[in-house]
This record gives structure tokens, sequence and C-alpha cells, in this order.
């Protein structure tokens, strides 16, 4: 994963240098394969940095900087949330379905009327190319920022393209294929888990979206999806079709389902911010199988044996 070096400075209070933050990373076990300076001829630096298979919560910058906040002992500047909603209830707007509970525990989504689509801020889209993404248009591009930010994949369909206002959770049915942003007409099988309207699958689940909901120059209406999607599930999915993205990368690395609200909140306030669009009033979320949080109990003295420190009991509650 690449981190941005300017981006990170924003989230928590940095003096080092990018040579030494990598070297302290590389100590945490978050190892720095390469620091890149200036990239593409943006004034930042880029850290490419190996985050460990079983540490999905740390793909994303806020995950990194609650790293180096607790090194330095600083809190995380958390980015502000605010909402401004307009007319309407998304009740009215929306049927949403999820029939694989066991795959999808949580689907949320929030819609955004009246945009305009267009290309980004420059500050924008450089913050994307500094991470490794390639800008394409401000509606998309806010959802991937969304994502590097956080690090819960979110996914933008036209709205005015789902048949009868429908979003639906389910398994492909036999025979079924779907056409992926890519431009390639792929096969689905019945144990892949699939987004769809009414009538036809409109993305793979956790993969990647489907041309026929692409959001487009013509798009005026957008639904933010945010959810939450088993990894095992995601990882078979992704083997099958020999087709691995950001998106994906993450999922099979758990994202925590705590956070699918606040991803699409994030998201509909910069597209009512950045194009110019209309928030329309609540969420549709469902969580059919909410997880328990996982207590853990750790012994001072053996945790200070193992590590060869002697940290008292506030110091390792910090």
């Amino acid at each position: 994963m690449r981190v941005s070096y300017n981006w990170l400075r924003e989230l928590v209070p940095l003096e080092w240098t990018p040579e030494e933050l990598a070297e302290r990373l590389t100590m945490l076990g978050f190892e720095v394969e390469e620091i890149l300076l200036r990239p593409e001829g943006i004034e930042d630096v880029a850290l490419e940095v190996a985050v460990p298979s079983n540490r999905g919560d740390a793909l994303s910058m806020l995950g990194i900087a609650r790293e180096v906040a607790a090194l330095v002992g600083e809190a995380v500047r958390m980015p502000p949330l605010a909402v401004q909603e307009g007319e309407g209830f998304i009740e009215d707007f929306l049927r949403l379905e999820i029939e694989e509970p066991e795959l999808c525990p949580r689907y949320s989504a929030r819609l955004v009327r009246g945009v305009r689509v267009a290309d980004s801020p420059r500050w924008l889209q450089e913050r994307l190319i500094v991470c490794g993404m390639r800008p394409i248009n401000n509606i998309v591009d806010i959802t991937n920022y969304v994502m590097l930010e956080i690090g819960q994949p979110l996914h933008a369909f036209d709205y005015d393209l789902l048949q009868d206002a429908t979003i639906i959770v389910r398994r492909a049915r036999p025979g079924e294929s779907i056409q992926t942003l890519d431009g390639v007409e792929r096969g689905l099988l019945p144990h892949h888990l699939v987004i769809a309207d009414a009538e036809r699958p409109v993305a793979i689940a956790g993969v990647m979206g489907g041309a026929n909901t692409e959001v487009n120059f013509r798009t005026r209406n957008v639904l933010i999806e945010s959810a939450h999607f088993k990894p095992a599930s995601i990882r078979r999915t992704a083997r099958d079709l020999g087709l691995r993205t950001e998106a994906s990368y993450r999922f099979e690395r758990r994202v925590d389902p705590e956070g699918t609200l606040r991803a699409a909140d994030r998201a509909a306030q910069w597209m009512a911010e950045w194009a110019g669009g209309q928030v329309v009033a609540g969420a549709a979320d469902r969580y059919l199988q909410p997880e328990p949080p996982v207590r853990l109990f750790l012994r001072t003295a053996r945790c200070n044996k193992v590590l060869g420190l002697s940290l008292s009991t506030r110091d390792i509650a910090a």
C-alpha cells in the first residue's frame, strides 16, 4: 500500500523525515519497501508499505495514522464529518434486500441527487496519484479517496440505471454473466455473490462493478454502496475470475463492519460539496448479523516478558 507523507501529516503530528518514518514503520512490522520522492512530479513523498495479511485494519491512511500516533503519543486528527441532508427520504427511493446475510452481514447505502460529473479538483487527483490510483471523475475519485482514507471500499451506481430502484444482494443464478467496468464479459458461478437490481447483476460483490450501471458524464443521481462482505467469499470469487482489485484486496483481509455508515456518509458529504449534489435524508442500512465486539485479556507481566520491556498498565492501555 502506498502512503502519502503529506496526507499522513494532516492526520497525526509528525516531525520525522520520510526516512525516519520508514525506519519506525518497519520496526512496527510495516516494512517500507520503497520511498518515492515527488511521484509523478507531485510535491509529496510516497512510502510503499507492506501491510501484514492479518492487519486489514491498517490498509488505510487512518490505519497507518493510528500506528504512528501510538508511537508519538498523540491523538489522530479525525477528518470532520457533517452531512447536510436535503429533501426526500431514502426509503421512498430504494428497495434493499439481502438474501445472503452470512456472506453480506451488512449493507449500507446513501443516495445523492443532482450531481454534476466532472474532473476532480487537482489536489484530490494528486492524492490519488501519489497513492497509486488513477483519477477518473469526481464521483469515482471520491469513492476511492474515502477507501484510501478509511479503509472501507465503496462503489457508486448510476441510480437511474438500476431497474425498479432495487438492490438485492444474492448469489449468481445459473448462466448469468456481467460485463465488468474493465469491459470484460465474465461468466458467473452459483457461489459468486453479486449485487443485483430487479433484473440482472450490476456488480460482483466486493470485487468490481458492472458496466450496465457505470457512472458517466450523463449521470445525475448516484447510489453509494458501502457494505461488509465475508473475506472467504470475496477471496474465492476473485480467484475464480482472476480479478484482483483494491476493493477485493481489502475485503479479503477483513473490513470493519462498523465502518460502513461512516464511509457512506463521508462520500455523500463530498459528493454534495465537490459534485453539487443533494444528499437524500437517511441511509438504507441492513445489519442482519451484527458481530459482537471481541474482548482481549492481556497480562502486563506477560506482555513485558515477551517484549523485553517494562511498560506500565497505563502505557499498554494508551
